[in-house]
């Protein structure tokens, strides 16, 4: 072989240092835009799996302020504190709430947004911003794993119901803002009553946490199954039955607290019902967003109310009751983010992670410059598009 020769086969690379290294995908973590949503996604222990996992994450400046988690926290864990703009220019940007059109005009064009569906919070120029920018919106809540669960919307609604019991008790025993009594009561003292509409899972950790705390615990719910099965789950100490009008009216007569869920067909709790309530119960909706349960009361954000109103203030219906922990709503909204980000990053790019996960193809609301969501497409006045069909040409 002579020098030349040499030169020629020293000079060819070899195959280890040819092959492309998979690209590493960016996610954003921009702070929540909206008042009345203070969760955050990610926690810094979350933030160091998904970056060993090949997550490149941008947080933007302060963004996990409201769960009490610094900027150097994330840091350290290898997450880039960024500025909100470079945050949102991620290959996928997670905001709780629906983002602003000013938002979504920042962000990269084709890129993927995770994020709870608020109807009622989305307008005509918001969506027609999405389109425009050919984002692939995904709703968390509407995504269902293999087995067809809702793995992120059963978690929030497991701490609304938690959280509801917790706030209610803490109500109660304020002497300034409640009646001065505890939700259990002692021995020689009656516990208070808690009524709760539905037998759902948000429903089922309200209960059990009121039994817990030695309450009188009545669920009503007109799917029979459902509250047979809540009735086996929670044991003796908790009494259910129909939405038989009589019964239901009793047990709102004697209750300290009211707690409402979501349930198939739930009748809205009308002027004349809400009045028979005795002076100071608490009354709470967790299926506020979806359709009031108490549509003659006065709507209370317990995130943003700053201190509880006084009882004699009038009765109100308190909401967004998984907001007012939201540092447990992190750790617990982490736990399924890393599930679900573990399957995105074992598919090559967004638009294949759509394409090979059926149980994000029903969650997602825009896809590619098309509304995909019926409800999504009403609110611009355009036809939904067969997301399948889009997956084919794209």
């Amino acid at each position: 072989m002579t020098t030349d020769d040499h030169h020629l086969c020293t000079a060819q690379p070899m195959p280890a240092q040819t092959a492309t290294r998979k690209k590493r995908i960016t996610l954003g973590l921009p702070a929540c835009s909206s008042t009345s949503d203070r969760r955050f996604p990610l926690t810094p222990e979350g933030v160091d799996i998904l970056v060993r996992q090949g997550f490149d994450i941008r947080i933007q400046s302060g963004a996990a302020d409201s769960i009490h988690y610094s900027d150097a926290n994330y840091a350290r864990y290898g997450a880039e504190v960024t500025s909100r703009q470079e945050a949102l220019q991620s290959d996928i940007v997670i905001h709780m709430a629906p983002l602003g059109a000013s938002d979504i005009k920042m962000m990269r064009r084709g890129a993927m947004l995770l994020s709870i569906l608020h109807p009622e919070q989305l307008v005509d120029y918001n969506v027609r911003a999405l389109l425009d920018r050919r984002i692939i919106s995904v709703a968390i809540d509407l995504i269902r794993d293999r087995q067809g669960n809702t793995p992120f919307y059963d978690i929030m609604m497991e701490v609304d119901g938690r959280a509801s019991m917790a706030i209610a008790s803490t109500m109660l025993a304020s002497p300034e803002h409640g009646k001065g009594i505890l939700l259990g009561g002692v021995a020689g003292v009656n516990p208070c009553e808690v009524t709760i509409l539905g037998s759902g899972i948000a429903a089922r950790a309200a209960a059990a946490s009121a039994i817990g705390m030695g309450a009188i615990v009545n669920m009503f719910d007109n799917d029979i199954y459902r509250i047979r099965e809540s009735s086996r789950l929670l044991g003796p100490g908790i009494t259910v039955s129909t939405m038989h009008p009589r019964i239901l009216e009793k047990a709102l007569r004697g209750a300290d607290v009211v707690v409402a869920t979501a349930q198939h067909g739930a009748p809205q709790i009308g002027a004349d019902l809400a009045s028979v309530m005795k002076s100071g119960a608490i009354v709470m909706d967790l299926n506020y967003d979806e359709s009031p349960s108490f549509p003659s009361l006065r709507a209370v954000d317990i995130s943003t109310s700053g201190q509880i109103p006084p009882g004699k203030s009038g009765r109100c219906c308190y909401i967004n009751l998984g907001n007012a922990v939201p540092r447990t709503a992190a750790m617990a909204l982490t736990n399924t983010f890393l599930s679900l980000m573990h399957e995105i990053i074992s598919c090559d790019g967004v638009t294949d992670t759509v394409k090979l996960l059926p149980g994000i193809q029903g969650a997602v609301f825009t896809f590619l410059g098309k509304p995909v969501n019926r409800r999504v497409a009403d609110i611009v006045k355009m036809r939904p598009m067969d997301i399948n069909l889009l997956l084919n040409c794209s």
